[in-house]
């Protein structure tokens, strides 16, 4: 016993190292998710999620935190705003007219308003007026 005890390693052999699951609505005080984490201005903060929970029979789920170990949100820096504003804009930014609409153009959209742009001048998409 002369320091190899340090290297031993307690092992469960039927563990699979998979998390707690709790179904939708069944997960005990002091676990939230990283929405409800938000929405008390809060972040995860580099821990790793302690459990899951799950809803639709199963199909999906979402990692658990300890609200305990949870950091504050960090504040918004102009920077940031600028940087988020700027994604957002190419999200919102007709590639045709270069018009800026309220709400982010579809993936789709955008592909067919730049296929028929290159296909036939004289068609424009539903998004332009005109």
């Amino acid at each position: 016993m002369d320091g190899h005890e340090e290297d031993l390693v307690d092992v469960d052999p039927y563990d699979d190292g998979s998390f707690p699951e709790f179904r939708w609505e069944r997960a005990p005080q002091g676990l939230a998710t990283r929405r409800q984490l938000r929405a008390m201005r809060l972040r995860p903060g580099g821990q790793e999620p302690v459990a899951r929970i799950t809803c639709r029979r199963g199909q999906r789920f979402a990692y658990l935190y300890r609200v305990d170990l949870a950091k504050p949100i960090r504040p918004m820096t102009l920077a940031k705003e600028l940087a988020l504003d700027k994604a957002m804009a190419a999200r919102q930014t007709c590639p045709k007219c270069r018009r800026r609409y309220h709400v982010c153009l579809q993936a789709a959209v955008l592909h067919q308003m730049q296929h028929i742009s290159r296909c036939a001048n004289l068609l424009s998409c539903s998004w332009c007026p005109g």
